[in-house]
């Protein structure tokens, strides 16, 4: 973790213990995942900033204990990140995990994505919220055109995207592609699948698929 993210490798650190204590205490993060805290969760959700621009506005919905967007808020300090979630006692722990780690560039919003229609941002993100289809029906409509949506899937991304190309197309997304990230840092590899918005009104014949 020091190698990859040197600057943010201290809090991440405070972050890790956070979820290993209240987290789990709170029912946030499984106690079988302590162990594996850093490999699954922490590394796996930072190496999605590098798909991310520059002083980017990001919205993480469905954030739950942070992930991914607690970590994107410590490893890019660059970024204004507001973690989205519904349930009460997540975001409690999200506020109070924000104050302990000063994130000034973070905010907690309670509720889901459907509330915050009216509002855009650059990139929105996701981590094991929803069948892509459903959940591009929620976060598109929170990008400008050519804003981002970043979804974190397992390994049947491929499949997942076929199968909801027809919903994307509908929604006016633009271009998606599987990214695998980390493949030579991480055991396993973050699989991410990125939608650049488009226009609802605008044709299919001008959508394609990202190469």
């Amino acid at each position: 973790m020091e190698e990859l993210f040197p600057r943010a490798a201290g809090r991440l650190a405070t972050y890790a213990e956070l979820l290993a204590t209240e987290g789990t205490l709170r029912g946030l993060i499984g106690p079988r995942e302590v162990p594996r805290l850093w490999d699954r969760h922490l590394l796996n959700c930072a190496v999605l900033e590098r798909l991310i621009p520059e002083d980017a506005t990001v919205a993480d919905i469905g954030t739950g204990a942070g992930l991914p967007g607690i970590v994107l808020a410590l490893v890019r300090p660059d970024l204004q990140v507001a973690l989205v979630e519904p349930l009460l006692r997540r975001t409690t722990f999200l506020e109070e995990a924000v104050d302990q780690l000063g994130l000034d560039n973070a905010e907690v919003v309670r509720g889901r994505a459907e509330d915050l229609r009216g509002t855009t941002y650059d990139v929105v993100t996701s981590r094991a919220v929803a069948p892509l289809g459903k959940l591009a029906g929620w976060c598109l409509p929170l990008l400008d055109e050519g804003g981002l949506m970043l979804a974190m899937k397992g390994e049947s991304a491929e499949d997942e995207l076929a199968g909801a190309e027809g919903e994307l197309e509908a929604l006016g997304a633009e271009v998606w592609h599987v990214h695998q990230l980390g493949v030579e840092e991480l055991a396993q590899p973050t699989t991410v699948v990125s939608i650049v918005a488009g226009r609802a009104a605008r044709g299919s014949q001008h959508r394609r698929r990202g190469r």
